[in-house]
């Protein structure tokens, strides 16, 4: 009797317990969370199209515009001058920067001189019995001849019997070898052909020079040029005499300078073309890196925008009604950080900063202060 009434127990809980889980299963409610639309607030400014310069980025190093390469003609021993023969040292236009010692080549040209003077004075005699037309003018010029001074040309000839007997008597010969000694003693002293500053020095005092050695470099500080490559897209755009605005990437300092040579041959290996712009200021010095801005073109009815905000390279987001939309748009030029764009109406509201995730038909909501008040921005 006792294991009847447990087993009746046992089905009655087993019973009891299948119809409570039933109905607590019936009375479950199921919660879903609700999804909030986020709208997105996006940067934009209204198109309103106009001349934009089109500005070529180019940049180089100053080379002085006028600069000498000496190079000795002769040889002899470098002798010591006012100025110590050094780099940065001055010298003003005329000036001797080198002196070779030229004592030996010197008493060459005085005995040369030195004959012509004995033919001419042997021939005096002979004109004035035979030439008496002629005799005062060369009389006048013998007395004029100074062994310490360059040699005077010789006086002019009128008639043929004057030329035959002046040139048979061996005097033109000996005339233009004196005058062709004298040039050459000339070369035993190098002066500065403009005012400027001695670069480069591969001698001193004191040293053996030989004939085709160089001896340094001279240069004008007063004007440089500055040699920039530029696309030959822009090539026939380039003029000689625009102005150009150059600046200095350590120092900030900001030069003017113009075009004045550009270069008809295009590189083949970077398809470019050489163009020189000079520049004058006295804080500029050789093998200084400037970069230029040249101007140029400028393109109507064009707007300039970052290049991040073109997509698929003629592709711009706008904004209508609160909707994110694509338009086709020509670009005419590219920088490394900017696009100058055409075919943008006017009016058109465009985005103008990027946004991550950006779709065609997305809702947006316009930045303005309202929004930014409201955002506590």
């Amino acid at each position: 009797m006792r294991k009847l009434i447990l087993s009746l127990l046992g089905i009655l809980l087993i019973i009891g317990a299948y119809f409570g889980a039933k109905e607590i299963a019936a009375s479950k409610k199921s919660f879903k969370p609700k999804t909030t639309k986020v709208v997105k607030t996006v940067f934009t400014e209204v198109v309103q199209n106009g001349t934009v310069p089109i500005v070529v980025p180019a940049n180089g190093n100053l080379r002085a515009k006028n600069r000498v390469e000496l190079y000795s003609e002769v040889q002899g021993v470098f002798r010591t001058g006012n100025k110590l023969f050094r780099s940065g040292t001055a010298y003003n236009k005329g000036e001797t920067i080198i002196r070779i010692d030229a004592a030996e080549y010197a008493a060459t040209v005085q005995s040369a001189k030195s004959n012509l003077y004995n033919q001419l004075t042997s021939v005096m005699p002979d004109l004035r019995l035979d030439y008496p037309d002629i005799f005062a003018k060369w009389e006048t010029y013998l007395n004029g001849f100074d062994m310490s001074k360059s040699t005077p040309p010789l006086p002019e000839m009128s008639t043929d019997k004057e030329k035959y007997f002046i040139s048979g008597r061996g005097i033109l010969t000996s005339f233009y070898n004196v005058k062709n000694l004298e040039q050459r003693l000339s070369k035993y002293r190098i002066s500065a052909p403009f005012s400027g500053i001695l670069t480069e020095a591969l001698v001193t005092e004191g040293t053996l020079v030989r004939a085709g050695q160089k001896l340094g470099e001279f240069i004008n500080t007063d004007v440089y040029e500055l040699e920039v490559a530029v696309s030959k897209t822009y090539s026939d755009l380039l003029k000689i005499g625009e102005a150009v605005n150059l600046s200095s990437l350590d120092t900030y300092k900001t030069y003017k300078g113009k075009v004045v040579r550009i270069n008809g041959n295009i590189d083949q290996a970077t398809q470019t073309i050489k163009a020189f712009i000079e520049v004058r200021d006295n804080s500029l010095k050789e093998g200084m890196y400037l970069e230029a801005q040249l101007d140029a073109k400028e393109e109507a009815e064009a707007i300039e925008i970052d290049r991040n905000l073109l997509l698929e390279n003629n592709r711009i987001f706008v904004v209508r009604d609160s909707v994110l939309d694509l338009i086709e748009v020509r670009p005419v030029y590219f920088t490394d950080k900017k696009v100058v764009v055409k075919e943008v109406p006017n009016g058109t509201t465009m985005m103008s900063k990027p946004l991550v995730g950006a779709y065609a038909g997305m809702a947006v909501k316009v930045f303005n202060d309202n929004t930014a008040n409201s955002q506590g921005l």
